[in-house]
């Protein structure tokens, strides 16, 4: 069955889902139809937290149903499109109170020669990748000071140190959004809320699939490790990030890369 984008609903759960007895350990999950949201929703469900996946479209709510099927009542599925306040502000009108965690993988994709971009485009892509994603972390912080205590991790990328030609810009957003996390965590550590920056190489899911079979062993020859990185390392990087015993790991960056950005 198919929903609107504006329909507020929980994954099968609805409003039960709401008084589920983990509701206590609820995190925010930005662009929750990706592979690696997904399989961290699933790890999150087994270790009795409670995700809230956001898609931008029907087939991003569809996908996130399938994948999370067995788990009906763990988990919610909200509307949020980049750039678009409106959804913004009903996605937080009902979680403001209540929410422990954000975990940031929402990104556009634009690949463009710098000196060949669309100037319409550039200056979307931007307002949604960026000035956005302030909004959005000024109410995720809001929501966790009334807790006084939070942890928001962002899903960067290596791209944004060393990006391939073409991508400038999506090199650019995630550089820009690294520093905005940085600088809340350290903003607001006192009060509780601290950040972490997660910056996986290639990735055998999504991106990283296109680049490998494009690059083959061309890409797998500058990795030091000879592999790509697996989808579960960078997963059980965020598990253990949002664990007790990361909680002094604040403002910073943690690279998952085989040792790629350590090569000349």
């Amino acid at each position: 069955m198919h929903h609107k984008p504006g329909r507020q609903e929980g994954g099968n759960g609805g409003l039960k889902a709401l008084t589920a007895t983990n509701k206590g350990r609820r995190a925010l999950i930005l662009g929750g139809s990706c592979e690696l949201a997904l399989t961290l929703a699933q790890s999150m469900i087994r270790t009795s937290l409670y995700p809230i996946l956001t898609y931008r479209n029907n087939a991003g709510k569809d996908r996130i149903d399938q994948r999370l099927l067995p788990f009906a009542d763990s988990y919610e599925s909200r509307f949020l499109k980049l750039g678009d306040r409106e959804s913004l502000d009903i996605l937080f009108r009902d979680i403001e109170d209540n929410l422990d965690f954000l975990v940031d993988f929402a990104n556009d994709d634009y690949e463009s020669l710098v000196a060949a971009a669309d100037d319409d485009r550039v200056d979307r892509y931007f307002h949604e990748n960026l000035s956005f994603r302030a909004q959005v972390l000024k109410r995720a912080a809001r929501a966790m000071l009334k807790k006084r205590r939070g942890r928001l991790i962002y899903v960067s990328s290596t791209a944004a140190d060393r990006p391939n030609p073409g991508q400038g810009f999506y090199g650019a957003c995630k550089l820009a959004s690294e520093a905005l996390y940085r600088s809340i965590g350290l903003e607001l550590a006192k009060r509780g809320i601290t950040s972490a920056i997660v910056r996986p190489g290639y990735v055998d899911a999504g991106r990283g699939i296109k680049y490998l079979s494009e690059k083959g062993d061309q890409l797998l020859e500058k990795i030091p490790t000879k592999r790509m990185i697996d989808c579960n390392e960078v997963v059980g990087t965020i598990l253990f990030l949002t664990s007790e015993e990361a909680r002094s790991i604040n403002g910073t960056v943690v690279t998952i890369d085989g040792g790629l950005m350590s090569c000349k």
